[in-house]
């Protein structure tokens, strides 16, 4: 099922009975900051938050929150049955990843073309902008996609980045940004200063959900995000093009900016709460000059919250984030079963494999960091072998219990690259990485007393279904 824009999504999540509608009138802050959070502790099926009724604004202002902050929601994204646990929606994205690259499908009349600002711009305004946590340095954008292209090859559709990045509102036309070294952004905006030119850049708020998640999506500097969301929706994605900048943009978008960044300009930005639980602190970045503003009416804000993991960001990048490492480490050893990294945001990944020989686990565990997304992320990697499924961390805790010999089992990479954002890493952007193997050993590495793994009895797999049946039919009765 494919969903043209926010609202479609939403109303699909208000049908599945997965969209909260909180009516009552709520402070911008601290309220949305603290709903935010709290909607992470009710659980993996967790709703999103619909908000519409602020103090000191009229109706009419919007904010959603946790649109795919479950995997109730992100099966749903899918359209899949709300219930697909977690292995099964990996396998169908692996599934639909297969078919990129789906071309794409331009429109007219996009809909956020229905109200156009470039005199006077403000951007409060238009939207009601609130921090998410206590100590940020401001106000922010965390959930918008960001368009820019590379000027050294402006024609190759592929190299046209759609990405999440973390926007601070500081002013009424003006924005900081943070593209780290290891994201397409940062390419083409090194390309633009070295030409000494202003990058241009849309910034695309309220999408539907697929293109979000594309574009929080560690893909391949060529691969296109608007193919691979045609590629996971079914269908070519609708993208219209930008009046000011010449840039493809997502057609359902609620708001969307259009500017510059400025070249060779650098601000204060921060304190932000990040994806890894820790305030990142201040730091000089980049600088956006906004120069048209277009909207819906009644525009709906998508914002997330931020803090410790588990949160919205969680759900919407790990499986997402599984796979492009699952696909290039495939291709280069095709005895790879399944990857998890989606903790926090591939920092670790547990990698499930076939072993041959001696050290074949450990081969694999050093080509993961190896890739793309490895590069900067990919501190700790865990080898299991393929009867251990990935993403269940009771089975992946009894291989290190019991597969793992500290002595001979432990490899560390002293030095290596890692986000700055890593509250570990000394100096920011450097880190010793691991691989740690927990497979059992092939020839002609023989250690240990590795006798023949216990199978379940024979009638388990009956008896499973026939005390699930049961179970479920004794909720029914309670209910």
């Amino acid at each position: 099922m494919a969903y043209n824009d926010l609202r479609a999504f939403l109303q699909r999540l208000k049908d599945e009975g997965q969209l909260l509608h909180v009516e009552q009138q709520v402070n911008l802050e601290p309220d949305l900051g603290g709903a935010g959070r709290a909607v992470t502790r009710l659980g993996d099926n967790a709703p999103a938050l619909l908000f519409d009724n602020f103090y000191g604004y009229e109706r009419g202002k919007a904010v959603v929150l946790n649109v795919v902050g479950s995997w109730a929601n992100h099966a749903l994204m899918l359209g899949l049955p709300k219930n697909t646990p977690v292995k099964e929606q990996f396998f169908e994205f692996v599934r639909r990843w297969n078919t990129y690259p789906v071309s794409v499908q331009y429109m007219e009349d996009a809909p956020f073309y229905e109200h156009e600002i470039t005199d006077e711009i403000n951007l409060f305004d238009i939207l009601p902008f609130f921090r998410l946590n206590d100590h940020d340095g401001g106000f922010y954008i965390d959930k918008a996609c960001v368009i820019s292209k590379d000027l050294d090859d402006p024609d190759h559709f592929g190299k046209e980045n759609v990405g999440v990045y973390r926007i601070q509102v500081k002013g009424k036309d003006h924005l900081g940004i943070q593209p780290v070294p290891m994201h397409d952004m940062a390419i083409h905006l090194r390309v633009a200063e070295e030409r000494g030119v202003n990058l241009p850049v849309a910034i695309a708020i309220g999408c539907e959900p697929v293109i979000t998640t594309m574009a929080g999506t560690p893909l391949l500097y060529d691969q296109s995000e608007y193919e691979m969301a045609g590629a996971i929706q079914g269908e070519p994605y609708r993208i219209a093009r930008g009046k000011q900048t010449g840039l493809d943009l997502p057609w359902g978008a609620e708001v969307v900016l259009e500017g510059e960044v400025i070249a060779r300009k650098r601000e204060p930005e921060g304190p932000f709460g990040e994806f890894t639980g820790n305030y990142s602190g201040g730091r000089n970045a980049p600088a956006i000059k906004v120069n048209a503003i277009y909207y819906r009416t009644n525009p709906i804000f998508e914002t997330l919250y931020l803090g410790i993991p588990w949160t919205e960001l969680d759900y919407m990048i790990g499986l997402n984030t599984c796979l492009p490492i699952y696909q290039q480490l495939k291709s280069a050893f095709p005895e790879v079963v399944a990857v998890n990294a989606m903790y926090t945001h591939g920092l670790i990944a547990i990698i499930s494999t076939k072993t041959y020989y001696g050290g074949f686990a450990k081969a694999v565990g050093l080509r993961a960091m190896t890739t793309p997304h490895g590069l900067g992320y990919c501190k700790i990697i865990i080898v299991v072998d393929a009867d251990i499924d990935p993403f269940d961390l009771k089975q992946v805790m009894w291989a290190l219990s019991t597969r793992f010999a500290p002595g001979k089992d432990l490899i560390m990479i002293p030095n290596a690259s890692i986000l700055p954002l890593d509250p570990s890493a000394e100096p920011a952007g450097i880190t010793h990485k691991i691989v740690i193997d927990a497979t059992v050993p092939v020839e002609p590495d023989v250690r240990g007393d590795f006798a023949q793994t216990i199978d379940p009895p024979a009638a388990t797999e009956q008896w499973e279904q026939t005390l699930r049946s049961l179970w479920n039919e004794s909720l029914g009765k309670d209910k």
